[in-house]
């Protein structure tokens, strides 16, 4: 029999370390917020705020966030599922929706901090590089980018969500090198692309092409858009009402929803000790009964 060494003893399980929960399901790269939360020691207790952004199949969200050491807290939130009250029928993960969600909570959380007058942003989106410039009185917002574990390459729609922030009055330290648009070998950034992913002219071309060379795969893509009478052709008025309405209105709306009566439930409930007591005795009288009832047929 071969001699097999063992390479980990019982010495290294009495030191091994388990590692964050977050770490173990992939969740947080903690490398990168370390960084992101280190608060200098003469700032004493001030909070460093995190611009987060996260994408779902269905939905964005945007959030202020500052860390404690009891756990983070959220300043304010936007989500991509309140900009059909804007007037954005459909398309509400793209990079155009992506804007729109940091446009939102940059108006969102300026006029919750009565900052809103003083920091009006980039009111008409054209595309170019933009960061807000201090004024008098008050310093602008400042929070810096957290976008998690999604690959930051250019175009990405998180950058779509970081040039909604920047227009919106917020002070975020970037750079232009990630935004649509962006050209690697002249090193500058085409504005008049960036404009268009910004007002959806991306998936308006997308539309026109698969509306003239795949019309069963356009009705089946676009069927959300065809539900809502959307044509390639209004896309960009579409998006500018929604920015002016986002403007207009960022204020949280609470939800139409009445709170239901009775809450579903997926599990049975509980039964008490007499409630148990009671269906022994009837599940015993049912089986006396049918045993009863199989010795009279036996007779």
């Amino acid at each position: 029999m071969v001699f097999v060494k063992p390479q980990k003893k019982q010495a290294y399980f009495k030191r091994y370390q388990v590692k964050f929960r977050r770490r173990r399901d992939g969740k947080t790269d903690y490398r990168a917020r370390i960084r992101l939360i280190n608060q200098d020691k003469n700032k004493y207790n001030t909070p460093k705020y995190r611009y987060v952004v996260r994408f779902t199949n269905k939905d964005i969200i945007a959030q202020i966030v500052s860390a404690t050491i009891t756990g983070d807290i959220v300043l304010a939130s936007a989500y991509a599922h309140e900009l059909p009250r804007y007037g954005l029928k459909a398309g509400l993960t793209n990079y155009a929706a992506a804007y729109c969600t940091g446009l939102l909570l940059a108006r969102r959380v300026l006029q919750m901090l009565e900052m809103d007058a003083e920091y009006e942003g980039k009111t008409e989106a054209t595309g170019e590089d933009y960061s807000v410039e201090p004024t008098d009185t008050r310093r602008p917002f400042r929070a810096l980018l957290d976008v998690g574990l999604v690959m930051t390459t250019t175009g990405n729609r998180v950058f779509g969500a970081l040039k909604g922030a920047l227009d919106g009055g917020l002070d975020i330290p970037h750079s232009d090198k990630r935004f649509a648009g962006f050209n690697k070998e002249g090193k500058n950034l085409d504005a008049e692309v960036h404009r268009k992913y910004i007002y959806g002219g991306h998936v308006a071309d997308y539309m026109k092409l698969l509306m003239e060379d795949e019309p069963e795969k356009y009705q089946s893509h676009f069927s959300n858009y065809l539900k809502k009478d959307l044509a390639p052709e209004s896309m960009e008025e579409m998006y500018k009402n929604v920015h002016a309405a986002i403007r207009a209105d960022p204020s949280i709306k609470k939800s139409d929803k009445e709170t239901p009566k009775e809450h579903k439930r997926y599990n049975p409930k509980k039964l008490t000790y007499d409630e148990r007591k009671a269906s022994l005795i009837q599940r015993v009288k049912a089986l006396n009964s049918a045993i009863g009832g199989d010795d009279e047929d036996d007779e």
